[in-house]
C-alpha cells in the first residue's frame, strides 16, 4: 500500500500549529507498520537553512495555474525514515510567513495541482493521497475533475481530513476559471453559498472523509460548530469518520526531553519539582514550591474559550493563590488582555507573545496544571501532551478534549472538565482543581495522567483499516 500525505506544512520542516505535528507524526507511525507513506509539502523560503541542505534536487516541471503554467522544483528530502518531497517555487513560496497572504487562493491551488503532477517524475504511484485542510482540499477536485481517468492516474482514491473547520477556503466565483483552472461545467463541485469554497470541494470529491477525533465527527454535523458547512456534511455523512489524532511519544517524553532542566517519570517524580522551579523563574514568578502552577500554550483566539478567561480572570487571581503562565499569540484584543493581567498580578502571572517551541515543553514540564476551555477543539495536541508531561488537564468537553480528558471526581478520571460554555462552570472547575491541590491525593492523578497512552500507535491503526477498506471499496 502506497500513501501520499499531502499537507502545507509538516515536522521537522515547518510548523505552525497541529497539522504540523501530526504531519510530521502520522506518516512516521505508519512507516513503522510497513505503510509506503511519503509527504509532500510546500518548500518554503522560512524552513531552516540546515534542512534544505540535506535536500536532493530531483527535477522540475511546470504546473498549469489556470491558463498559465508555473515553475515547480522538486526536491527529496528523508526525516524519521519518511521521505519527503518538498515543492519549490518562489514566487509562491518565498514569503515571511505561510499563510495570511493576498494570494493564498492561487498559491494552494498552485500546490495542489502540483501534487497530482508530480506523481509521474518520483517513482512512487500511490493507491491513496491523502488531504489536510483547505490548503490541498482542491487535490480531490482536480483528480476527479481531470485526472482520474488519465494514464498513470488511474485508480487512485483520495482521502481528506478536516483538522479545523473554521477555516475553509472561501473565495469569490470570479476566481473559478482563471485563478483555479476549473471549467464552468465543475463549477457545482465547489460552489457553495455563492461562493468558491476549497473545504466543500474536497469534501463532494474525496473518497472519505475523516476528522481528527470521533466527537468532533457528530459535532460538525450540528450548526453550531459547521461553519456553514452542516448540510454538505449531513449529505455526505456516509463517508465521514472520526479517529483521534496522536502525539509522538519519543519527541514528548520527560524522562528524555532535552528541552527541560530536570528529567522525571512515574518511578521518579522529584524533577518535575525542579521544572516547577525553573518555569518560575523564566517568567518571573516567585519561586515557591507551594502554590500551583497553570499553564497555558495557546493561540490567543475566541474559540480557544478566552473570552471565559476574560469574564473570570481577576476574580479568580484576587481570591486564588495561584500562579498563571501564558504563551501564545493572536487576537490583538486578547493579547493586550493578557498584558494588562500580568501588569496588574506580577507575582502571579507571566506572559511570553509568540510561540517558541522549548519553552512549550517547559511549560508542559513545570505546571501543576494546564487550562484548556475551548469553545470548539477538533482534536487538540496540548491536553495529550500536558498528561505525558504530567500536568494536570481542565478542559471543556468538546471535540478531541471530550475524547482524551475525564473527570477525576470518581477518582479515575485523568483530569477536570466541565460542559456548558459557561466562565463559572469553568471557574468551578478550576476550584475543584485548586482543591485537590491543597487537600487531596495530586500525585496520584498526577501518576494517572502520566499512564495516559496518547502514542500515535492507535490512531496509525485505525487509518490503516480505513485505507484497507477503502482500497477494497
Amino acid at each position: 500500500m502506497k500513501v501520499l500525505y499531502a499537507a502545507s506544512e509538516a515536522l521537522p520542516f515547518i510548523m505552525s500549529g497541529g497539522l504540523g505535528d501530526v504531519a510530521g507524526s502520522l506518516p512516521k507511525a505508519l512507516r513503522k507498520r510497513l505503510i509506503g507513506c511519503r509527504v509532500v509539502l510546500p518548500l518554503y523560503d522560512t524552513i531552516p537553512s540546515e534542512l534544505k541542505e540535506n535536500m536532493t534536487f530531483i527535477t522540475h516541471i511546470s504546473v498549469p495555474v489556470a491558463w498559465r503554467r508555473q515553475y515547480c522544483g522538486i526536491f527529496e528530502a528523508k526525516a524519521n525514515g519518511v521521505i519527503y518531497y518538498l515543492l519549490d517555487n518562489q514566487y509562491y513560496f518565498k514569503r515571511g510567513s505561510m499563510y495570511g497572504h493576498y494570494d493564498d487562493a492561487e498559491r494552494f491551488a498552485f500546490f495542489a495541482r502540483a501534487i497530482l503532477e508530480i506523481i509521474p517524475y518520483i517513482d512512487f504511484k500511490p493507491d491513496i493521497i491523502h488531504c489536510n485542510d483547505w490548503q490541498t482540499a482542491l487535490t480531490p477536485v482536480y483528480y476527479s475533475a481531470m485526472y482520474a481517468n488519465s494514464p498513470g492516474y488511474e485508480n487512485i482514491k483520495t482521502i481528506f481530513t478536516i483538522h479545523n473547520i473554521q477555516y475553509q477556503g472561501v473565495y469569490g466565483m470570479e476566481l473559478l476559471e482563471d485563478v483555479l483552472g476549473i471549467p464552468a461545467d465543475k463549477s457545482a463541485l465547489i460552489e457553495y453559498d455563492g461562493c468558491v469554497n476549497f473545504m466543500k470541494g474536497a469534501i463532494e470529491c474525496a473518497d472519505r472523509i475523516t476528522t481528527v477525533s470521533p466527537s468532533y465527527a457528530d459535532e460538525i454535523l450540528d450548526p453550531w460548530y459547521s461553519h456553514g458547512l452542516d448540510s454538505i456534511l449531513n449529505d455526505r455523512r456516509y463517508k465521514l469518520s472520526g479517529i483521534l489524532n496522536g502525539i509522538d511519544t519519543e519527541l514528548y517524553d520527560p524522562a528524555t526531553d532535552g528541552c527541560i532542566k530536570a528529567n522525571y517519570s512515574a518511578e521518579d517524580l522529584s524533577g518535575k519539582a525542579v521544572d516547577k522551579q525553573e518555569l518560575q523563574s523564566i517568567f518571573g514568578l516567585p519561586v515557591r514550591a507551594d502554590v500551583p502552577v497553570f499553564g497555558m500554550v495557546t493561540r490567543l483566539v475566541s474559540h480557544k474559550g478566552l473570552d471565559l478567561i476574560k469574564a473570570i480572570l481577576r476574580e479568580l487571581l484576587s481570591t486564588a493563590e495561584m500562579q498563571l503562565v501564558i504563551l501564545g499569540s493572536g487576537d490583538y484584543e486578547y493579547e493586550s488582555f493578557f498584558r494588562e493581567i500580568a501588569s496588574e498580578f506580577p507575582e502571579k502571572v507571566g506572559l511570553r507573545l509568540g510561540f517558541i517551541p522549548e519553552l512549550a515543553r517547559k511549560i508542559y514540564a513545570g505546571s501543576d496544571m494546564f487550562l484548556m476551555p475551548s469553545k470548539s477543539e477538533p482534536c487538540g495536541l496540548s491536553q495529550m501532551v500536558a498528561l505525558r508531561y504530567g500536568s494536570i488537564p481542565i478542559v471543556r468537553e468538546t471535540g478531541g478534549l471530550r475524547d482524551t480528558v475525564t473527570d477525576c471526581g470518581d477518582g479515575k478520571g485523568n483530569g477536570f472538565t466541565f460542559k456548558s460554555y459557561n466562565a463559572h462552570d469553568m471557574l468551578d472547575a478550576i476550584r475543584r482543581a485548586l482543591t485537590l491541590y491543597y487537600n487531596g491525593d495530586r500525585k496520584a492523578l498526577t501518576l494517572r495522567a502520566l499512564a495516559c497512552d496518547y502514542s500515535w500507535g492507535r490512531s496509525a491503526n485505525a487509518y490503516i483499516k480505513l485505507y484497507k477498506s477503502l482500497l477494497k471499496g
